[in-house]
């Protein structure tokens, strides 16, 4: 009936079937038979017909005034409709892990967020495969994970080369000297929780160079393992990449050179499925995001030394 109601609507605006019809872009017969079949559904005549002229009557005055109110109210819902699918699209879900989450992402984040002030980001948090599923799954949009990924339906970006550091308070023995996976036998450390990628990587890294360091806490958290160091006087490997000197020096901290941990290398990568189920604010995320790490690569690389 909406259909109808516009077409008559449009004829007692223009006050001629032959204009409405060309406003309509039907022929005049169809535009007749919409009005007839309108008449027929509500079962009153809305025009008096006196010859090529049409004149509303009372009820067709009323027919009118709701087809209006309809068409406004049509028009309403369309608009609000067209918004909602706008912020739809604009909602981005990432899938990453803890450790991701707290080295990764915050710049990423920022340089999204000031192009698209309006994006609205989600997060799932997870281990390397279960971020695997939830992009397979179509649970996240995107996902970024500390290994390459390869999988018929998922698309695997490299973002950066990485590997472990020691980490030492600034009054270890250790600090301001060359060690080697000799030194870490018996060594009070904090480790990442078991289950995760970097446990992984660590506990290859001992088994392969025959080394049992004596394991005081097992967290989940790089922030928590930064600000226990030197509480506790321990050591910790952790990722390069999250070890900026700013943060360094800040918990009084300093990166012990160990040339084996160049063993630990890993690469992160970005997944995501086909870019045509992509949203356009996810298409941009991968685009931009791959940018962002092609532009840092091709920094000139800073050397820092121990103290």
């Amino acid at each position: 009936m909406f259909e109808e109601l516009n077409a008559f609507a449009a004829v007692v605006e223009q006050s001629s079937l032959n204009r409405a019809s060309k406003l309509l872009n039907l022929s005049q017969p169809a535009l007749s038979r919409k009005i007839s079949k309108l008449e027929d559904e509500l079962g009153v005549s809305l025009f008096h017909r006196r010859g090529k002229r049409l004149e509303l009557t009372s009820v067709g005055q009323l027919a009118y005034t709701f087809a209006v109110e309809q068409k406004q109210q049509q028009q309403k819902f369309l608009t609000m409709l067209s918004q909602y699918k706008d912020e739809e699209q604009s909602i981005i879900t990432l899938g990453a892990s803890l450790t991701t989450l707290q080295t990764t992402l915050p710049p990423l984040v920022k340089s999204f967020m000031e192009k698209h002030p309006h994006a609205e980001l989600k997060l799932l948090t997870g281990k390397t495969h279960e971020i695997v599923s939830f992009v397979r799954d179509k649970k996240a949009d995107v996902g970024i994970v500390a290994s390459s990924i390869s999988e018929t339906g998922l698309n695997c970006v490299p973002l950066f080369d990485d590997h472990l550091e020691l980490v030492v308070p600034l009054t270890h023995p250790l600090a301001g000297k060359e060690a080697g996976m000799e030194h870490l036998q018996d060594l009070p450390m904090i480790t990442f929780s078991k289950g995760t990628w970097y446990r992984k990587l660590t506990d290859d890294l001992f088994q392969r160079c025959t080394v049992m360091p004596d394991i005081r806490m097992e967290i989940d958290s790089f922030e928590a393992i930064i600000r226990l160091l030197p509480t506790c006087k321990a050591a910790a490997l952790l990722p390069k990449s999250y070890l900026r000197p700013q943060l360094l020096a800040d918990n009084d901290l300093v990166a012990v050179h160990l040339p084996q941990l160049k063993q630990t290398r890993r690469t992160t990568c970005m997944i995501y499925g086909e870019k045509e189920n992509l949203s356009e604010t996810a298409r941009q995320w991968v685009r931009e995001t791959a940018a962002f790490f092609t532009a840092k690569a091709s920094l000139p690389t800073r050397r820092t030394t121990t103290p």
